[in-house]
């Protein structure tokens, strides 16, 4: 069996990579996902917005997979600003509940200098496993 390529429905298509890869134990990568919708459009007001976007982003992908986000056992975030991020940290917080819960993977943060996608402040990749019924 092959890697299967996960592209939630109804999402624009993904040009020179796959938004997620299924392998056959069940391993699910997570490419890169940013502050855009479905139709590449950016969330509007800065860090928080996008960042919660980002992570509606990986959860659309894991549940397009067969899982749920309790799944996700990796997260790597790669953050543009450290103090954007670092005065923001409530709101951090109540965003990421809003998508994940009280769920909290093993969790890698990275500052970078920038990312592809001029208008991204923030990219989060992931691993999860989808257990096969």
């Amino acid at each position: 069996m092959k890697p299967v390529t996960i592209h939630p429905e109804g999402w624009a298509p993904a040009l020179g990579y796959a938004n997620g890869m299924l392998m056959p134990d069940g391993t699910l990568h997570i490419g890169g996902q940013i502050g855009w919708d479905k139709d590449k459009v950016f969330a509007q007001g800065g860090f928080i917005p996008q960042m919660e976007q980002a992570l509606n982003n990986i959860a659309d992908i894991v549940r397009a997979a067969g899982g749920d986000v309790t799944d996700i056992g990796r997260l790597t975030w790669f953050v543009k600003d450290k103090d954007e991020y670092a005065a923001h940290q409530r709101e951090v917080g109540q965003a990421y509940r809003r998508v994940f819960g009280k769920h909290f993977p093993a969790m890698s943060m990275l500052i970078v200098k920038d990312l592809v996608e001029d208008q991204a402040l923030i990219e989060i990749e992931a691993t999860a496993y989808i257990a096969k019924s």
